[in-house]
């Protein structure tokens, strides 16, 4: 993660030279070691994160012959929102995110979305153990982590709040070991500086499940990557920039890409766009009838980073508070634990910004270049109707580090100012899509994109984003591979990686609680 310094011009200059010839440099071996072979593929993925990783992987599985490439616009693997400081790194299973469930008009707990969340996770779980039991990813400890989850509130409201949430989720099965607690002293135990020196007369819930986890999503990405560039029929391409998609009247795709300085036409049969907040315009580009009306609203992150050890060692939890009122879902703040290639640190926030970038690499023309005749109404309600975002971000960018350590010590009231730094994490790019009421909706969650002809797909938008990204891609391998997906084969093999493949783990909870008891022993996430 960078942090938020400041430099003389001369220094940038400087630097973009010496960059430059290094790129220049790596670019060369890279074209010796992924030379072009072909310029007709069967799958052609687009972007270097945990989408197109995952998908590439399932297919290879699934089929090893299949002709694949890979192309990302930039150096390396997973290095916008995938990479391990760019996000969050929560193994969202909704066991603290309060977002994730709503209060009902009589005070009880709809946790519907919750169970769908979870079971999604569990889906990414039984994925990434059968990668590691295969030897196809490294041992588990190099990208996830048993870190306990829990969720804190402060206030009479939020305390029953939370104590109704308890009750419903802990009534069901995949949810059985949640703990829920108002003793400041068991407190003191799941969370020692958060209980430091707080008023004591102030009301306080809070409820732990044990098996949360901390993931390096980057270190997936780059793992499955790795993996992928050692198979037949698969070629990676960095560097390399998708400028144009056109269908052709046979089906299939020609793809225009700028390969480190070389415009080259790619004849694809599929096309993925996993291209995080640039898959919107690429898909726009695509000019497909399922793409009309979506428009994106960029949200840029940052993060309030600790890395002193005695504090650091004092604190070992994700720990989720609920957002303020008005605030938008994507704003509820956390204390979390972080282990990144060995290192630990305590991350708080996040803070968001607003920038018309769609991705942490873009450019500042992205927002207004997305404006399209089909989508300018719904992003122009979206606009309109939510007076408290725009609000709400004003509020976010014009914070000083004192104010943003302030926000800190609601959570943690003993925080020093010089012991944080800033730092600059991710760019998300929310949905905007038709709404016929409102006349557009501004979306928080995860979208699939597939065209009718199953020949080209995109995923939209943020969280629970990478956490869920097995379940998503087998989605789209579903509408898009429709035929070979229903072969025996293909439905063997998807059992074989995913063994509950084909049942719902949330109607059957034996099976998800037996798929679970497996999962957290190959990954290490038994407490």
């Amino acid at each position: 993660m960078k942090k938020a310094k400041q430099y003389p011009l001369t220094h940038l200059l400087l630097a973009k030279s010496l960059l430059s010839k290094s790129l220049s440099n790596s670019q060369l071996a890279m074209t010796r070691r992924n030379h072009m072979t072909s310029s007709t593929v069967d799958v052609l993925l687009v972007g270097g994160g945990a989408m197109s990783t995952t998908l590439g992987v399932l297919l290879k599985q699934l089929d090893p012959s299949i002709t694949m490439m890979m192309v990302e616009r930039l150096g390396s693997i997973a290095k916008e929102s995938t990479d391990g400081w760019n996000n969050a790194g929560t193994g969202h299973a909704a066991y603290c995110e309060l977002n994730y469930t709503s209060e009902n008009e009589d005070g009880s707990v709809n946790i519907d979305k919750a169970v769908d969340i979870n079971a999604a996770f569990e889906i990414s779980l039984q994925f990434w153990s059968y990668l590691v039991e295969q030897g196809l990813m490294p041992a588990p400890q190099e990208f996830i982590h048993r870190v306990p989850h829990q969720s804190f509130v402060w206030g009479e409201r939020n305390v029953n709040m939370l104590k109704a949430r308890h009750a419903a989720m802990s009534a069901h099965p995949a949810f059985k070991e949640m703990q829920y607690t108002e003793d400041r002293e068991k407190m003191k135990e799941w969370m020692p500086l958060i209980m430091k020196n707080r008023v004591e007369s102030e009301p306080l819930a809070a409820t732990r499940i044990e098996h949360g986890t901390d993931v390096n999503f980057g270190a997936i990405a780059r793992n499955m990557s790795k993996h992928l560039e050692g198979l037949d029929n698969f070629e990676l391409n960095l560097n390399s920039e998708v400028k144009d998609l056109k269908k052709r009247s046979d089906g299939r795709w020609n793809v225009t890409i700028d390969l480190n300085g070389t415009r080259k036409v790619i004849d694809a049969k599929f096309v993925f766009l996993g291209a995080g907040g640039g898959a919107l315009p690429l898909l726009q580009k695509a000019e497909v009838e399922e793409s009309k009306g979506f428009g994106g609203f960029p949200v840029s992150g940052q993060w309030l980073v600790c890395e002193k050890p005695e504090l650091v060692e004092q604190h070992f939890a994700k720990v989720y508070g609920a957002a303020p009122i008005g605030a938008p879902p994507m704003s509820v703040p956390h204390l979390d634990t972080r282990i990144i290639d060995g290192k630990k640190a305590i991350l708080f926030g996040p803070f968001a910004g607003f920038t018309t970038k769609f991705l942490k690499t873009g450019s500042f023309f992205d927002l207004p270049k997305s404006v399209r005749f089909d989508n300018i109404k719904p992003m122009l309600s979206v606009g309109k109707n939510n007076m408290d975002l725009t609000r709400y971000l004003i509020s976010e960018v014009m914070q000083s580090h004192k104010d943003r350590c302030n926000s800190l010590r609601q959570f943690f009231p003993d925080a020093k100012d010089e012991d944080w730094e800033l730092a600059y994490a991710g760019q998300r790019v929310q949905i905007i899509k038709k709404d016929d009421k409102l006349g557009g909706k501004l979306e928080f969650g995860t979208e699939a994109i597939t065209t009718e002809d199953g020949s080209l797909a995109a995923l939209l938008g943020a969280s629970p984003g990478a956490s869920t990204t097995v379940n998503t891609m087998i989605g789209i391998l579903e509408r898009c591979f429709q035929e070979r997906f229903s072969t025996l084969d293909w439905q063997t093999k998807m059992k074989t990686m995913v063994p509950s493949y084909g049942e719902s783990l949330v109607e059957n909870t034996d099976l998800l609680l037996s798929i679970r008891a497996h999962t957290l022993a190959t990954l290490n996430l038994k407490p």
